[in-house]
């Protein structure tokens, strides 16, 4: 279940990530409201997450997870590039969060 909490907590991080981008700086309220809830919610799973997992391990997964799905993100609603050293680079993190996972 906390493996569970902790992906939960990692969506949440790449929303208040994506978020950021449509407060403008804080200057719009709605958005900014979300940002807030999001970041909270992120947070606090990542705290429930972590009673049954190890430190180290659940925080580099939950920003691993924020990492990843923040360009993909970036990719699908801004037009960020998708240049091929980029893409070896989130598999890399990828690689690199299955390793945590299966080492735990």
């Amino acid at each position: 279940m906390s493996w569970i909490v902790l992906f939960f907590a990692g969506l949440f991080e790449v929303a208040w990530a994506v978020g950021l981008k449509y407060t403008e700086g804080f200057t719009r309220l709605w958005p900014s409201l979300l940002t807030a809830l999001a970041m909270a919610a992120s947070l606090g799973l990542l705290g429930l997450a972590m009673k049954n997992l190890p430190l180290g391990t659940a925080y580099a997964i939950w920003t691993g997870i924020g990492a990843v799905g923040t360009v993909i993100a970036g990719i699908l609603l801004f037009g960020e590039s998708i240049a091929p050293l980029r893409l070896l680079s989130i598999a890399l993190i990828l690689c690199g969060l299955v390793g945590l996972k299966l080492s735990h």
